[in-house]
């Protein structure tokens, strides 16, 4: 308890000074600023925004020789702000480059704080701010590669009472978030504060990203009237990406920002980018314009308020773990009790549905079957385990207990009501291990892998 009590107060503080340090650099911006012998010219540029100091002609020299940018262009991205929501795969690299280019105002809205786990691709975070929020996390590492850009954090859970309020302090929107909920959220804020939205996403080795509501060009509604169903939708924590594909489609979002901010039009308006890690190609696909019947920016909307979006769409706002509850407590085996099995030698089979990619990271200690979710309904597959559950049926009379298993115990509900349907004429008693792996970890073994 007392362990505890000092981890919750090593986080808390560890929060706090990362608020602290980032305060203190954006004050020490500040104060240098209006410092007027040293950075007259700065203050100069940055209260009258009509010309450029000697620092920023040095800083952003490379960009401002290209005739598409110039001086017009930088002052035009200085006068500018940009809204991230979502500090993670796809946020750190909208940030960093949109602070290295010199926007002028940058806020960062996350609701959650740094993990080991995030680090492979969200890159402006360290080992030493695990724990921390993201939002100020990614604040303070843009300051200090650009102390001439405001950054502004946002530790909140971006909802309806808050996000048009927000929205419209903001000249353009980036969306680098991971759920349906708040892609509607965001598309419907932009659309009533009349604000451009950079969107992308990231799966696995796949990338896509376009421009909604640019200049009479079409917004999220307008491709997907309807929410696809809660199961059908797949984020990173449960399929897993690699590191360097957010970052990439992370780029161009700023790209895309950048190029508004600047006056010149972004390339995916009405285009969808769509970009595969393993061909290593780019393809660039029409999407249809504006829908004049699009509940939204059609010719006659109805939707003219924020709604509730995780009601609209069944699903949270968020890209953590979810738990399903499909199965009776009677259809289920909790990890202590699974324990219990396994150490009075209890005989059962242990059908783990995880692919075989993950039984090479982590298995539980008895040997298992794997049948992996995608041939549940296979009819080879489940024949196949249905000759090895006949050969051990016990002659008694008595049930064989199977036990099945999944990283979070989301799958193995799904697929043990499949296996009650497709083995109901075998003496089966099938349940699902409660809480998965995870649950393991935490109930049992504190030391059994976490991924």
């Amino acid at each position: 308890m007392i362990k505890h009590d000092i981890a919750d107060l090593q986080k808390q503080i560890n929060e706090k000074q990362m608020e602290l340090d980032n305060l203190k650099e954006i004050l020490n911006t500040k104060s240098e600023l209006r410092n007027p012998s040293s950075t007259v010219e700065a203050l100069d540029c940055l209260e009258k925004r009509d010309n450029l100091s000697n620092e920023q002609i040095g800083r952003y020299s490379r960009q401002l020789i290209l005739p598409e940018i110039g001086v017009k262009g930088q002052l035009s991205l200085s006068s500018k702000s940009v809204l991230i929501v979502g500090a993670g795969g796809l946020g750190c690299p909208s940030a960093v480059y949109l602070a290295a280019a010199g926007v002028g105002r940058i806020g960062i809205v996350d609701y959650d704080e740094v993990e080991l786990n995030n680090l492979h691709r969200q890159i402006l975070h360290t080992e030493k701010r695990v724990g921390t929020p993201k939002s100020s996390s990614v604040a303070s590492s843009c300051t200090q590669l650009n102390s001439l850009v405001e950054c502004i954090p946002y530790h909140l859970q971006l909802d309806s009472t808050n996000a048009l309020r927000l929205i419209k302090q903001y000249d353009v929107v980036l969306d680098a978030t991971d759920n349906v909920a708040t892609r509607y959220l965001l598309n419907d804020a932009c659309i009533l504060a009349n604000k451009p939205l950079v969107s992308g996403s990231a799966l696995r080795f796949e990338g896509q990203l376009t421009v909604y509501n640019y200049k009479g060009g079409p917004c999220y509604r307008c491709l997907y009237p309807k929410p696809p169903p809660p199961e059908t939708v797949t984020n990173c924590s449960d399929g897993g990406v690699l590191g360097v594909i957010p970052g990439i489609i992370g780029c161009m979002q700023a790209l895309e920002a950048i190029k508004i901010c600047a006056g010149i039009d972004p390339s995916f308006s009405q285009k969808l980018l769509l970009f595969d890690g393993l061909q290593g190609s780019f393809r660039s696909i029409k999407i249809r314009g504006r829908q004049p019947a699009c509940p939204i920016c059609g010719d006659n909307p109805t939707i003219t308020e924020l709604i509730d979006y995780e009601q609209f769409c069944g699903a949270r706002a968020n890209d953590k773990d979810k738990d399903l509850t499909l199965l009776k407590d009677t259809d289920r085996i909790s990890p202590k009790d699974y324990k219990e099995m396994l150490d009075t030698k209890q005989e059962h089979v242990l059908v783990d549905v995880r692919l075989p990619v993950e039984l090479n990271i982590c298995q539980l200690p008895v040997q298992s079957y794997n049948l992996p979710m995608n041939s549940v309904d296979k009819k080879d597959c489940i024949q196949a385990l249905e000759e090895r559950l006949k050969c051990i049926i016990p002659a008694s009379g008595e049930p064989l207990p199977v036990v099945v298993a999944c990283r979070r115990g989301n799958d193995s509900q799904i697929a043990t009501q499949k296996l009650k349907d497709k083995f109901k004429d075998l003496n089966l008693d099938i349940k699902d291990l409660k809480g998965g792996l995870l649950g393991w970890t935490k109930h049992v073994d504190k030391n059994f892998p976490v991924y």
